[in-house]
């Protein structure tokens, strides 16, 4: 049972795990957040521009039974806020770790060029062809000589 407990205190203590645990807490304070702009803010402002709806009371009853369709419409609103707040966030992540890709990729010199006679690749410092013995100019670009330490 000790061996049990001591792997779960592991699992639990993982970085991973941590994180998680965090997001949830934070998450279900958000969505606290969310339903109270939702119920507070945003249904009203809607009901009043429909002519005075209050959607916490629409209902329909069926029978003995009254289904409350308008909890379902500010549920179904916090849903979109959430799920939009979630898609900007997750953009913004993307984006920045792509910069960060994309400098990490910086194009590397190339080290080789086309012969312009017999059009076969040779180092970029050559000045003779290896192939057709052709004679080439030199490109003004490169540095021929070593750099000296």
């Amino acid at each position: 049972m000790k061996a049990f407990i001591k792997e779960f205190k592991e699992f639990a203590m993982r970085g991973n795990v941590m994180d998680m645990a965090v997001g949830v807490v934070i998450g279900g304070a958000f969505g606290a957040i969310i339903t109270a702009l939702v119920d507070n803010i945003i249904t009203p402002i809607i009901g009043a521009a429909m002519g005075g709806v209050n959607f916490s009371k629409l209902a329909i009853t069926v029978g003995k039974a009254q289904i409350g369709y308008g909890a379902f419409i500010q549920a179904v609103i916090d849903f979109l806020i959430v799920a939009f707040c979630i898609f900007c966030l997750l953009k913004a992540m993307n984006k920045a770790a792509n910069l960060k890709k994309k400098e990490e990729e910086a194009p590397e010199e190339p080290t080789t060029k086309e012969c312009p006679f017999c059009k076969t690749e040779i180092a970029i410092g050559a000045t003779r062809c290896p192939n057709c013995t052709s004679v080439l100019e030199l490109n003004a670009d490169i540095d021929l000589e070593p750099e000296s330490k």
